[in-house]
C-alpha cells in the first residue's frame, strides 16, 4: 500500500527536482517524480539503496512509494518538472517518497557543518559505513549527508540521503573509481585507523542475506525501471557477486591521491602496526612476518 500525498509544501534543491510533501499518515516526504530530469530509474536506486543501507544498520531516512493524484498535481501549480526547453506537469501515479529529516518536529536541520563541528557528529563513525554502501553499490555521485539536531542537543547526528546514482544512475553499469561515492571533505575519515573501523557494516555486506535483495527489488514498482524485469534481474545478481569487493575498492580510495585516511595502521596509542605484512602466531602472540 503507497501512500498518499494529500498536500505540497514546497519544491526541494537538487537535479532530481524533488518536492516536499504531506503524506496520509502524517509525515512529511522529499518525493521524487517519475519524470524527474535524472532518470526514471533514480527512483529504483533510492529505494533499493535505502533498503540495503537500512540491512546495514545504517542511518537513512525510512523510504516508501507515495502516490500523487492527477488531482494533486492539476490544482498544485508548484508541481512541475522545469528544463532548458520550459517545463512540464509531474507525472501522477506512484512516486518515490524519502522521509524528511527532523518531520514536523522543531529542531535544526543543515547541510554542512564546519570541520569544529563536523567532528563532533555523534554518529561521525557511519561515513565509514556510508563508505563500504557506496562502493558496493558503485555510487557515481558524491556521498550526501544532512545533520540534524533536535531542540536543546548540542551536537548534531548525520542521515545520509540521495542514493540515486548508485548502480551507475540510469545505465544499471557499475564504473568503479577510488573518488567516486565519496564524501567531499576528508574530516569525516581521519579517524579510520585499519579494517575494524568499518565494522560491523562491511561485515555485513559481505554476509548480506540474497534474500533481502530480492525482497527489496520485488517491492519496486515496475514503472521505475521501465518494467524491464530482466534487466532488475541482472542488476540484483551483479549486486550479490560484489558483496566481497568493498574491500578492494575502499583500497583503492585508500591509496589515492585524496590520502583519507592519514591514521590508517596507527593504533590509539599511536605506534605503528603493520596489519597487512604480520600476522599472529596462533597461542603465542608472537608476531611474524
Amino acid at each position: 500500500m503507497a501512500v498518499v500525498a494529500v498536500q505540497h509544501v514546497r519544491r526541494m534543491r537538487g537535479g532530481a527536482q524533488g518536492h516536499l510533501m504531506l503524506g496520509s499518515d502524517d509525515e512529511l516526504y522529499v518525493v521524487k517524480f517519475q519524470n524527474n530530469p535524472q532518470h526514471v530509474r533514480v527512483l529504483a536506486n533510492e529505494f533499493l539503496a535505502t533498503r540495503i543501507a537500512e540491512g546495514l544498520g545504517l542511518s537513512v531516512p525510512p523510504c516508501d512509494v507515495v502516490e500523487v493524484s492527477p488531482w494533486l498535481i492539476a490544482n498544485t501549480s508548484e508541481l512541475r518538472i522545469v528544463s532548458g526547453q520550459g517545463s512540464e506537469l509531474c507525472q501522477p501515479g506512484l512516486q518515490y517518497g524519502s522521509r524528511f529529516v527532523g518531520g514536523l518536529m522543531p529542531g535544526q536541520l543543515m547541510d554542512y557543518l564546519p570541520a569544529g563541528e563536523l567532528q563532533m557528529v555523534t554518529n561521525l563513525a557511519e561515513f565509514a559505513g556510508m563508505l563500504v554502501l557506496d562502493k558496493w553499490t558503485g555510487n557515481a555521485n558524491g556521498r550526501q549527508a544532512v545533520f540534524q539536531r533536535r531542540a536543546r542537543q548540542r551536537k548534531y547526528k548525520a542521515a545520509f540521503i540521495d542514493h540515486g546514482y548508485c548502480f551507475g544512475a540510469g545505465e544499471w553499469k557499475f564504473r568503479d573509481s577510488p573518488l567516486r561515492g565519496i564524501y567531499g571533505r576528508n574530516t569525516v575519515y581521519e579517524g579510520i585507523r585499519g579494517w575494524k573501523d568499518f565494522e560491523p557494516w562491511i561485515s555485513r555486506a559481505e554476509d548480506f542475506p540474497e534474500s533481502k535483495l530480492w525482497t527489496a527489488a520485488e517491492a519496486v514498482p515496475p514503472q521505475w525501471y521501465g518494467h524491464a524485469g530482466d534487466e532488475l534481474e541482472a542488476l540484483i545478481k551483479e549486486l550479490l557477486a560484489r558483496r566481497s569487493k568493498a574491500r578492494d575498492l575502499i583500497d583503492e580510495f585508500r591509496n589515492s591521491a585524496r590520502m583519507p585516511f592519514p591514521k590508517w595502521g596507527q593504533s590509539l596509542e599511536g605506534r605503528e602496526i603493520v596489519r597487512e605484512r604480520f600476522l599472529e602466531w596462533p597461542g603465542t602472540g608472537t608476531m611474524v612476518q
